[in-house]
């Protein structure tokens, strides 16, 4: 079995709840993973959208999240989970407000797609640093992907 990323908030294609936006609480969904392959030493979460500012006439990616280092004994993330409740271990990036943390959809115009994806990683990458960016990590995690696996969500205002 493939590695596998799923949420009882929403389903894959399916519409993200406002209570996960900047319409709602902006509080991170619950996240569960499973058949994580047995070499993988960490995994890496990175939400972003494909589709800002407008699904139209995309001119960048907007990242919202960006865990790393996360344990692979890890089965996935608490709803609403804080930094200091992240498995022991996990490290956080700087998402596109220039923050650590979950950022939720928040689309000013149209319906964006919100892409959760769940890499496993055959090392532990080394601290980055609070700032370190969606690219950095990236690249940190470049030729130490072992399986990979995306949940995709959709939002509009």
């Amino acid at each position: 079995m493939s590695i596998m990323i799923t949420s009882p908030a929403f389903s894959h294609d399916g519409s993200i709840p406002a209570v996960y936006t900047c319409d709602g609480k902006d509080i991170s969904p619950e996240l569960n993973w499973s058949n994580i392959p047995g070499n993988a030493k960490s995994l890496v979460l990175i939400v972003d959208d494909p589709d800002a500012p407008d699904p139209a006439a995309p001119k960048m990616t907007w990242v919202h999240w960006v865990l790393y280092n996360i344990p692979a004994s890890a089965a996935g993330l608490a709803e609403a989970i804080n930094e200091s409740e992240l498995p022991e271990g996990t490290l956080q990036g700087l998402n596109d407000w220039k923050r650590t943390g979950y950022g939720g959809p928040c689309p000013p115009i149209g319906r964006h797609r919100y892409f959760h994806k769940l890499y496993a990683l055959d090392t532990i990458l080394p601290d980055l640093g609070r700032q370190a960016s969606k690219t950095e990590v990236e690249q940190a995690m470049e030729d130490h992907i072992i399986e990979q696996t995306v949940l995709m969500g959709t939002y509009q205002h």
